[in-house]
Order: structure tokens, then C-alpha cells, then sequence
């Protein structure tokens, strides 16, 4: 993995606004995150982080990651928009291993006790980042429960988070960007922009293959390069009065044969591509 300095003066090199945190304390922790991107004029837009919603006990246990988590968005301070604590269902081995099956097979999912304890520990961990002044935001992620759009839905139902939505998994989770935002306009208060190859996906999905090969087979792509109609997703978004951050994501898995410095020329070119359309 390359080391957090070097991201951050990519990040800032192809020009983008802000950065999202990664892992908590990968970018620096409480004491030095706010020097560093101070000096590089960077924002911050948020932090993802993956909790066992649906089992009260492991959800305890991990209560001090969401402290975490919002100890260092209280070091940065002064960020406008504030930092969105992105959270996100820790998923389990066996939707690990099947991504973009639950789209069909409603079997995958939770029964009704797993979707009350789900509401149950998304509305704590809700209530104690809006009790540090942080609105969270709930991203769908392949691999986890909430990723078909019939889960999704589902969320949506049971809770009053706002939604945070990714193109990318959305395709995964069988849905498209397009009916997701006039579908869900009055929850996005988040957004993760990806463009994603649907023969690759497809592949995954056909084979049976693990989550991780969706980040080892590129699935993900440069903003134009893939099948989603990002210029239209965006046409979608300034529709529906969407004013908040464009966190542009291009997930892969570092390797020999994608050094940082080919994921950053990546970013690049994605940047360049979204000041043309005036972004």
C-alpha cells in the first residue's frame, strides 16, 4: 500500500478539493491529519466505516471505531460541508464470496429479525454522531446486506439516514445510477462517483468469483472509460438540487502491475475529465 503522504500530494497534484479519510488513522490521526491537509489544501468530505449493524454484541464492541472516527473529523475543524461519517454493513464471508447474487437471490438477505436489528443499530450509531454534530450518511457496498436495491430499499424504509450513493456498487447490486437518484432524491446527501466495465462485472458474477476480484479485474475505471453515462448520472444530479461533495472513486488493488503512480495518472485524467464538463 502506498503511504499516506504520497496519496495526499497526488490528490492534491490533480487537483481535487478534498479527500475522503480511507481507514481511520491512515491519512494521519487527531494530531496531524489537519496539518497535513492544511498544507495541501485539501478538504475533508468524510470517513467510511463498516459496522455489524444486525448483531447488538459486535456492535458494542465496535462503538469505539465510531469515536474514532469522529475524534479525528473533530480535529479538522472548520471543514465545510462537514466530514459525513460513511457507514456501511460489515457484510459476512458467505456475501463476500457471491457479490451481486442477493440482486436475485432474496435468500442472501436478512429475515425480518435481522432488518429490526439493523434499524435498531443504525439508528444508535445515528444518534451518537448526530449528537457530535456529524449527519451520517449510509452507503450500499457489495459484499455487505445492504447492497441490491431491494435492500436498499429496505434501508431507506426502516431508518431516516441519508443515502449515500455509489455508481459502482449500485450497478453491482443489479440497479442503475439514473432510477437510484430520481428514485431516492430526497436521501442522497452523499455521493460516490465511479464509472465500472459491466462485461468484467457480469464475469464476476457469472464465474461465482469473490469480492475481490472485482478490485483485482479493474471493474472499476477511468471516469469515461466504462459503460456508465457518467455526464448523464451528473445531468441527474444537478437535477435534483444535489450540492454536496463528488467523491470520485476508482477502487483497485495496489499490485506490480498497478504501481501509485499509474493509479494517480488514473486520477488525473479522471480530474481532467470532470473540469471539462465544469466540475
Amino acid at each position: 500500500m502506498p503511504g499516506p503522504l504520497a496519496v495526499l500530494d497526488e490528490v492534491a497534484a490533480a487537483g481535487y478539493a478534498g479527500i475522503d479519510l480511507g481507514p481511520a488513522g491512515y491519512l494521519g490521526g487527531s494530531g496531524e491529519l489537519w496539518t497535513r491537509l492544511r498544507e495541501r489544501d485539501l478538504g475533508l468530505a468524510g470517513g467510511y466505516l463498516a459496522l455489524p449493524f444486525s448483531s447488538d454484541h459486535d456492535l458494542e464492541a465496535d462503538m469505539p471505531r465510531l469515536e474514532t472516527l469522529l475524534d479525528i473529523f473533530d480535529s479538522v475543524p472548520d471543514t465545510r460541508p462537514r466530514p459525513k461519517p460513511t457507514l456501511a454493513d460489515a457484510g459476512s464471508p458467505e456475501r463476500w464470496r457471491r457479490p451481486g447474487a442477493a440482486a436475485r437471490d432474496h435468500s442472501l438477505g436478512w429475515d425480518d429479525a435481522g432488518w429490526r436489528r439493523f434499524g435498531e443499530g443504525l439508528a444508535r450509531v445515528a444518534e451518537r454522531c448526530r449528537e457530535r454534530g456529524y449527519e451520517p450518511t449510509l452507503h450500499h457496498h457489495t459484499g455487505t446486506y445492504l447492497e441490491a436495491v431491494w435492500e436498499i430499499e429496505r434501508a431507506l424504509e426502516i431508518s431516516d439516514v441519508g443515502l449515500c450513493l455509489d455508481t459502482g456498487h449500485l450497478l453491482v447490486g443489479g440497479g442503475d445510477p439514473f432510477t437510484g437518484i430520481r428514485a431516492w432524491k430526497d436521501r442522497i446527501n452523499h455521493f460516490h462517483l465511479k464509472d465500472a466495465r459491466t462485461e468484467i462485472l457480469d464475469g464476476i458474477a457469472a464465474e461465482g468469483a469473490p469480492l475481490e476480484a472485482i478490485w483485482r479485474r479493474r471493474a472499476f475505471c477511468r471516469l469515461g472509460d466504462g459503460d456508465i453515462e457518467v455526464e448523464r448520472v451528473l445531468d441527474e444530479l444537478k437535477a435534483i438540487g444535489y450540492s454536496g461533495w463528488l467523491v470520485v472513486e476508482q477502487d483497485c488493488m495496489p499490485d506490480l502491475a498497478w504501481p501509485l503512480k499509474r493509479a494517480a495518472a488514473d486520477q488525473v485524467a479522471n480530474r481532467a475529465y470532470l473540469k471539462r464538463l465544469d466540475i
